[in-house]
């Protein structure tokens, strides 16, 4: 479970990066240079990598240390190769 403070700073990341993609709408919209729309884009990959560093982080902090720390070895392993799986970008 996402913690509060990480609710929190995730709200304000995705309100900040809707507000990116509406003006990467309006810059499409408007033929804005290509480049430009491209380096706004780009911005907001950056965004989503930060917002994703965050919510990543909780999860270590919270979930995987709860598991860690837990008698149970089944819990253990599978909070594990979920994290492989999703740094490695697969679908688990």
């Amino acid at each position: 479970m996402i913690t509060a403070n990480t609710k929190a700073a995730a709200a304000r990341r995705l309100a900040r990066i809707e507000g990116q993609v509406r003006g990467v709408a309006r810059m499409v919209d408007e033929g804005r240079y290509c480049i430009d729309v491209v380096r706004q884009v780009q911005a907001i990959k950056a965004a989503l990598s930060s917002l994703e560093s965050v919510i990543l982080d909780d999860h270590i902090d919270t979930c995987v240390e709860t598991a860690l720390k837990g008698d149970n070895v089944g819990d253990r392993r599978a909070k594990v190769e979920e994290l492989v799986a999703v740094l490695g970008g697969r679908k688990r």
